[in-house]
């Protein structure tokens, strides 16, 4: 029986979501998309923030994919894009699955 290759993964969209999720104000505004899409101005209204503060951090779940945004007139909507979260869940699955793991080989036995 061959082993499986596992699938490309990529790593820097990964670790970006995961930067992205660490910060408390980020996941109040994912917990609000969770709900509905919402423009920018009303996100600074829910949350108390200026626009300028949470620009920067609409931007940084943006760059990890956690968010989209269409355009409408002069506002921005911002809405939950679901596939990227699947991709870090399914990450996080991956090691929550029973695997054998290989002992570590024995420091110094090959010196012997």
């Amino acid at each position: 029986m061959q082993a499986q290759t596992p699938p490309v993964l990529n790593t820097n969209l990964i670790a970006a979501g995961f930067h992205a999720l660490s910060e408390p104000l980020r996941i109040k505004v994912l917990e609000i998309l969770r709900k509905q899409e919402m423009c920018v101005c009303d996100l600074c209204e829910i949350l108390k923030v200026s626009q300028s503060k949470l620009s920067f951090h609409l931007k940084t779940l943006k760059l990890a994919g956690l968010v989209r945004t269409r355009q409408e007139g002069r506002w921005i909507y911002y809405s939950l894009n679901l596939s990227q979260f699947i991709v870090l869940e399914q990450y996080l699955a991956d090691y929550r699955r029973f695997s054998q793991l290989l002992p570590a080989n024995t420091c110094g036995d090959e010196y012997e």
